[in-house]
């Protein structure tokens, strides 16, 4: 009969979960819902990424994304096997990285051509690095209730015929895109692309855009997963602050990836669409 499976420290692997936490409601959320549940846990965060209030009463080390050899000796020593990636990160550049050996030597492992490859190709050599050093990752959603979206509207408010057609031209748009591994949103108004999501994130686009609106009304913004894209570590995701950024631009509405994209407080979500005006729903990743 085995016994029962060891760090590499010779310790006990536990059913504790380890979070990496970047930046963004999420990983708060996360440790919540498992708090609650008295599930234990231990929390990597990410340096510069991750906000201060979330590692607050919490058992963490913050690291900056580089050292990722005290951040897996933390979490061994720890019995974690489990991880869960939450929360926005910031793409660092090499001179940000600042490798430790560890990394250096996981860099080199993922091969040279990683940094110039795209953030999907980037996250499932991560995911696959993890792995081989005998970790398992988990999606986020597997633990917290109500943050996958599903299909249909959420709240009051519903799209016109107009915006449908916007919703569809921008699934179109999305996918043409998605093998390039260029970005996860766009915005469309009257059938013209006001904006694709890259490296600026979707709130930078929103602000971009809203100078960009034609007369009259109308203009969605699309998200959607990419083709490919690693699903346990990266998924589109909305909050309130996406909300309130649509209708600064003046946006109709929001369309996501029902079963591929994540919705952060869904009730509050749905409160501020129906206070602004706007309609959130969720849709097919190749149908409106």
């Amino acid at each position: 009969m085995r016994g029962p499976a060891m760090t590499h420290e010779g310790k006990p692997v536990t059913d504790k979960i380890g979070i990496v936490a970047g930046g963004g409601a999420v990983p708060g959320q996360l440790i919540t819902a498992l708090r609650d549940r008295g599930h234990a846990f231990f929390v990597i965060g990410l340096d510069g990424q991750v906000q201060a209030e979330t590692l607050d009463g919490t058992p963490h080390l913050c690291v900056r994304i580089g050292a990722v050899g005290t951040a897996l000796d933390a979490l061994r020593r720890e019995g974690v096997q489990r991880l869960i990636f939450a929360g926005s990160v910031r793409r660092p550049s090499l001179a940000e990285l600042r490798p430790d050996w560890t990394a250096t030597k996981l860099i080199a492992r993922m091969g040279p051509k990683i940094f110039s490859a795209g953030d999907d190709a980037l996250l499932s050599a991560v995911v696959k690095v993890l792995e081989g050093e005998g970790f398992t990752v988990e999606r986020a959603d597997s633990l917290l209730d109500g943050l996958l979206a599903g299909a249909g509207y959420l709240g009051r408010h519903r799209a016109d015929a107009t915006a449908e057609a916007d919703i569809a031209r921008g699934v179109a748009i999305l996918r043409a895109l998605g093998p390039l591994d260029v970005g996860q949103g766009v915005v469309v108004q009257q059938g013209l692309c006001l904006g694709i999501e890259a490296i600026e994130g979707t709130d930078a686009l929103l602000a971009r855009v809203a100078p960009l609106r034609r007369e009259g009304g109308g203009g969605v913004l699309v998200k959607l997963r990419k083709p490919g894209q690693n699903e346990r570590v990266d998924l589109p995701t909305i909050g309130v602050a996406t909300v309130e950024a649509a209708a600064q631009a003046g946006l109709a509405g929001i369309a996501v990836d029902a079963g591929g994209a994540w919705i952060v407080d869904r009730e509050a979500v749905i409160e501020a669409a129906d206070r602004l005006g706007l309609f959130v729903t969720g849709i097919a990743g190749d149908t409106p």
